[in-house]
């Protein structure tokens, strides 16, 4: 073994040690972080590998440091995110310090079959994020409180479909899950059953083709005729054109993953979405439903 690289391996040992960490990283990791020393250093190193030389034998000494030193920091990163990083006793590692936990959402399968859909017409579109939605966090004891609870509507019965279907947990795009409220604007609401801590909302309209459902509006309240403590949670009709109040969120693309929206612990027992239309046609559909909500303790009287 050369001395730079018995350097390299003493500082990869005592970071090991010092971690506590059984496992070390395989050679093949720790040469690509000594490549990336070596990419980022200026001057001679580059120089001399644009001239086809090697330059560990032009500068050894600060190579090696500098090397030492991202291999030193890499493994840092690698102990703290590798899969089977080490976990404390009795603690998820999916749990994260705070007690909060991803939410335990089931996704349906992709679909966007056929010619992808013109969205030229659509305004204020939110632009697409690229990868998968980051987790939500909430506590560990919520649930889907949403789900085969009541279910009421503006159409009842819809045009296609049962209203039951809307929290039966089958969110997949197919024909026969989907429900059809009838053209125009139209309302679905979920009764909990008592009051909830709520932490998120999920739905998904449909999501077999790049759809945008316009005048999409989330609200919550204490009684069934939306009448006492109304809180709207998410509103994308931007031109009040359902008068509800005109809003300031986006319009987005139905997906698999659904439209999520924080619902920041509102207590509430009635859950109402509204729609109005789509860019395909003039109806307003419904897969499925889901209210991440835990129940409200009442504290214990005095006696």
């Amino acid at each position: 073994m050369t001395p730079q690289n018995e350097l390299i391996d003493k500082n990869i040992l005592r970071l090991v040690k010092l971690t506590r960490e059984s496992q070390r990283p395989s050679d093949a990791f720790t040469r690509t972080l000594i490549h990336t020393a070596l990419e980022e250093l200026p001057g001679q190193a580059a120089q001399s590998r644009k001239e086809g030389m090697i330059a560990m034998k032009k500068t050894p000494l600060i190579i090696t440091v500098a090397a030492s030193l991202l291999v030193l920091v890499g493994i840092t990163v690698y102990i703290q995110h590798r899969p089977s990083q080490v976990q404390q006793v009795g603690q998820d590692a999916s749990v994260s310090p705070s007690g909060l936990a991803p939410l335990p959402i089931t996704l349906p399968r992709p679909q966007f079959t056929g010619t992808p859909t013109n969205l030229d017409g659509v305004t204020n579109l939110e632009p697409p994020l690229g990868r998968a939605r980051p987790a939500f966090l909430a506590p560990t004891d919520v649930t889907n409180a949403a789900l085969d609870k009541p279910v009421t509507s503006s159409m009842d019965p819809p045009i296609m479909g049962e209203l039951s279907q809307i929290v039966d947990g089958d969110k997949e795009a197919t024909e026969d899950g989907l429900v059809d409220l009838g053209p125009m604007k139209a309302w679905v609401q979920i009764d909990l059953g008592s009051p909830q801590e709520l932490w998120a909302i999920v739905f998904w309209h449909f999501h077999m083709q790049e759809r945008v459902y316009y005048d999409v509006v989330v609200q919550v309240a204490d009684d069934s005729d939306f009448v006492t403590n109304v809180r709207t949670l998410f509103n994308n009709d931007i031109d009040n054109s359902s008068g509800l109040g005109a809003g300031a969120d986006k319009h987005y693309v139905d997906t698999s993953e659904g439209k999520l929206v924080d619902a920041k612990k509102e207590v509430a027992q009635y859950v109402r979405l509204w729609s109005n239309q789509n860019n395909q046609n003039d109806r307003s559909h419904y897969l499925e439903i889901e209210v991440y909500a835990r129940p409200i303790i009442e504290p214990a009287g005095i006696e």
